[in-house]
């Protein structure tokens, strides 16, 4: 098994689990961490074995430290609510498996490379890529909802403010049973006044976060603080709060946007054509 064989199945595994963890988030809003975990250690066997036909020890430790960075980078991101923990796994593990560009010599082609490593230009191709995803997952949402028949006055004023917010409200959110709250769903805003919701919300230090509200009616409310969407531990605090009367036994949940198949198209990009912000800057510099 020479060089090139290795990486031609480093970057078909790489796409394949791509692939398994855009229908799994599609279909059920989530990535399970086994399919990421298995790239991650596939991503390193697979370096180490690079290093062992090359005798050159940059294989596994660029391997290393590409997942270091890219966990790390995703992360804060995921802080700044940009994307769910199963995002920044999926990176981790495509910059596991895949830390160099594309050798030319294997397809014949020469995608524009970056100065900066492989799996930010994973991220940056997925963050464009994203937002035609979005354009056609809220089209979606808006047919499905059947906004467009009931609301087609609604639709024509859609950059009216007030039109704006009855279509979030409408389309990216949906009404779900306290009972039936799973792992990872995005709590939208829930007012209340009770004191004994604030303490236990704070001293649970889990996704959840209390707000002090600008309503008359209400002193606070709460709501998931970042796109991560509800852990185990809040799941079982929302469900005795419910039981134990200090809440509705519903709840405001938000309709995710599935960005794993933008992590897709942004790798297939990646390997096949290149860094597209490196595209966009070289043509804006030659406008200039």
């Amino acid at each position: 098994m020479n060089f090139s064989t290795v990486f031609l199945i480093q970057i078909i595994v790489t796409i394949l689990f791509s692939i398994l963890a855009s229908i799994f988030d599609v279909k059920s809003g989530f990535v399970p961490d086994w399919l990421n975990y298995l790239l991650i250690a596939f991503g390193l066997m697979s370096n180490f074995i690079l290093t062992l036909i090359t005798s050159n020890v940059k294989y596994i430790l660029a391997s290393f430290i590409s997942m270091l960075i890219t966990y790390v980078i995703s992360y804060l991101l995921w802080k700044l609510h940009m994307w769910g923990g199963g995002d920044v796994k999926l990176f981790t593990s495509i910059a596991t498996a895949i830390p160099f560009g594309l050798n030319g010599d294997i397809f014949n082609i020469f995608p524009l490379l970056s100065i900066y490593p492989f799996a930010f230009t994973v991220i940056f191709n997925s963050i464009l890529v994203s937002f035609p995803f979005l354009v056609i997952f809220t089209t979606y949402l808006l047919f499905k909802n059947k906004m467009v028949n009931n609301n087609v006055d609604l639709l024509v004023n859609v950059f009216n403010y007030p039109a704006l917010r009855t279509l979030i409200k409408t389309t990216l959110n949906k009404t779900v049973k306290v009972k039936d709250l799973k792992e990872g769903m995005i709590v939208n805003r829930y007012s209340f006044n009770d004191e004994h919701i604030f303490e236990l919300i704070n001293d649970l230090n889990g996704n959840l976060k209390v707000y002090k509200s600008g309503d008359d009616d209400y002193k606070y409310y709460f709501k998931s603080k970042s796109a991560g969407g509800l852990t185990k531990e809040d799941v079982n605090l929302l469900k005795v709060m419910c039981l134990q009367k200090y809440i509705s036994d519903s709840l405001y949940i938000k309709i995710s946007f599935p960005f794993t198949p933008a992590i897709l198209f942004g790798l297939i990009i990646a390997l096949s054509y290149g860094d597209l912000m490196m595209l966009i800057t070289k043509n804006f510099v030659l406008v200039m």
